[in-house]
Parts: structure tokens; C-alpha cells; sequence
């Protein structure tokens, strides 16, 4: 179905909502301002400012209130000339399939954190218009609440946690963290595809950490094969929505997790791997003991060893 998306300031959704008056729905979706019908389209206008056209012929409608050569249904996406077989199809974007990415893999404290989504093609413009995108360009308060936003959907998901106390038991066997995070979204896609049953993706990407035969190899190593219409690409959140909602789960699972550790220690946790973290890592071990890291943290980064230089 054809569809438009503009972003409009405060005062022209509040002109639209006047304009719209008699022609409004009574329920609108969650999350928005109003919503009416026309004989062009559909209309959903959000808090956000996103306004989404969609039906036979939502130009018409969108031309009213906003440019509709810069909408969002007028953008390209540039083909990635880095390609393999695994690599999606620019269909795939616009299709009812699942997402998948991680958090939390380069930081020193809190656990790594695997989501994965299934967000169909019906739910997609929605997603958009509510903000959803790369976590990476969003705050923690941000994502939070779109994680929130995200649930009050129903979109299914499975989300996943590795407690550092298991991520070092593993470390120590000799597994990478590109294993660990394989087994992880293998483990997280194989629990969706069954709460979905018997409904089936069109695919299934996950946002590429490692080159697909890499992926490939660590499952078999567990005696597990891929699932059927899987899809690798970096950068994946920037083109699926439904690997960005995946993101975004992964990440607030994190920040939670994060807040909560700092509560459990009464100390300040930083997130990444910088030279915070290492003051974090002494002032743990002065208050709690060496031993305590092995629960917290990450133990093989260097900076466990910093963090002991700098013990009183």
C-alpha cells in the first residue's frame, strides 16, 4: 500500500487535527495525536511530529501540509557494493520479518544483551512514526521509552541476558565473544520463531558482527545449523526497522541492567571500556574484593589489570 511520512512542527499537526475534525477516527492508534480518514488516505499524525499517509493515494493528501518530493517513501537506498549471498534484498526492509542485534559487547561492566523482533509490514510505518530507528542516534532516556512504546505494541520479541559470571565461564573455555554472540542470537531467533508459530518471516536479518561463514562455523561447533531465510548486513539497523526495534529492546535491557548494578554496589557504573570504567574496577575492588569483578565485569579486558594498579 502506498504510503507517505512527513514531519511537520506542533503547529501544523494542531491545523491538521482542526481540519480533520469531522473525518476522525474515535479509537487512534497507541501513541497518536489523531487519526482520520479521507477519501485519499488514511492519516495517522503522532506526538512526534511524524505524520503517516497511507492508502491508494496519500501524495495527494501528504501535498496539503509538507513537501512530498523529501518524503520518506521518496528515499533510495545506496546498494552496498560489499555484498554476499547472505546479503538482503532491498524488499526485505518493506516486508514482515524479524530483527536482530545486540548490546553491550564492548563494555567493560553489565551483561551482553541479545533481541530479536518480528515487526510486520503493517507495523513498520507505525514504528517509524514513533521514532524508531538506530539506537546508536538515540539517548538512554530515549530508548527506554521506545522500548516501552515498543511492548504496548505487542510487537513479539525474545530477548536474552549473558550475566558476566557466565560471559567468563565461557571466555575461559575458549569461546570468543563472536561465539558467544552467535550462540546468543541463534538462541534468541529459535525462541521467536516459536512464539510466532505458525506464522512465518520473510526473513530473517541479523545485524553482521562477523562474516556469515564465521557465524556458520560457531554454530556447528554447538552442533546447530542457520535457520532458513537468514540475512546478514552491517550497519542493519539503519535499513530494517525491525532489526532497530531489536536495538533498541537490546539496548534499554542494558541500560536496566546497568542501573541496576549501580544500585546493588551503591557506586557510579560507567558503560564502556574508557578510563572511568578502570576507576570503577578499584573502587569495586576496594569496597568489595578482587572476587566481585568476576560478577560484574568482563574480566579478560584489560582493564581488570587497571583497575587493580590503582587499588590503595
Amino acid at each position: 500500500m502506498p504510503q507517505v511520512v512527513l514531519k511537520l512542527p506542533a503547529s501544523t499537526l494542531e491545523e491538521m487535527k482542526k481540519h480533520y475534525a469531522k473525518q476522525q477516527k474515535a479509537d487512534p492508534p497507541s501513541h497518536a495525536l489523531f487519526a482520520a480518514k479521507t477519501s485519499n488516505c488514511m492519516i495517522t499524525a503522532y506526538r512526534s511530529g511524524k505524520v503517516l499517509f497511507q492508502g491508494q493515494n496519500p501524495e495527494a493528501e501528504a501535498g496539503r501540509w509538507g513537501d512530498v518530493t523529501n518524503a520518506s517513501s521518496q528515499k533510495k537506498k545506496k546498494s552496498n557494493v560489499n555484498q554476499h549471498e547472505f546479503y538482503p534484498d532491498d524488499r526485505l526492509f518493506q516486508s514482515s520479518h524479524i530483527g536482530s542485534d545486540e548490546a553491550g559487547t564492548g563494555d567493560y561492566f553489565g551483561p551482553i544483551t541479545v533481541a530479536a523482533a518480528y515487526v510486520t509490514k503493517e507495523q513498520i510505518p507505525q514504528l517509524k512514526a514513533i521514532g524508531v530507528k538506530d539506537s546508536k542516534n538515540l539517548s538512554d532516556a530515549q530508548i527506554t521509552d521506545l522500548a516501552k512504546d515498543i511492548v504496548s505494541m505487542k510487537i513479539p520479541y525474545s530477548l536474552l541476558r549473558l550475566p558476566n559470571k557466565k560471559y567468563n565461564q565461557w571466555q575461559r573455555k575458549g569461546w570468543s565473544q563472536g561465539k558467544m554472540k552467535t550462540i546468543l542470537h541463534h538462541q534468541a531467533l529459535t525462541r521467536l520463531l516459536e512464539k510466532i508459530e505458525p506464522e512465518k518471516p520473510a526473513g530473517i536479518l541479523v545485524d553482521q558482527f562477523s562474516e556469515p561463514h564465521v557465524y556458520q562455523k560457531h554454530l556447528k561447533s554447538e552442533k546447530l545449523v542457520l535457520q532458513e531465510n537468514m540475512y546478514f548486513m552491517t550497519k542493519a539497523e539503519s535499513h530494517s526497522i525491525a532489526v532497530a526495534t531489536g536495538s533498541i529492546l537490546a539496548r534499554s535491557a542494558f541500560v536496566k541492567a546497568m542501573n541496576q548494578l549501580e544500585f546493588d554496589t551503591g557506586l557510579p557504573i560507567p558503560k564502556g571500556a574508557s578510563s572511568k570504567v578502570d576507576k570503577a574496577g578499584a573502587a569495586i575492588i576496594e569496597a568489595y574484593g578482587e572476587s566481585k569483578l568476576e560478577e560484574l565485569a568482563k574480566v579478560h579486558f584489560a582493564n581488570t589489570q587497571k583497575a587493580k594498579k590503582l587499588v590503595k
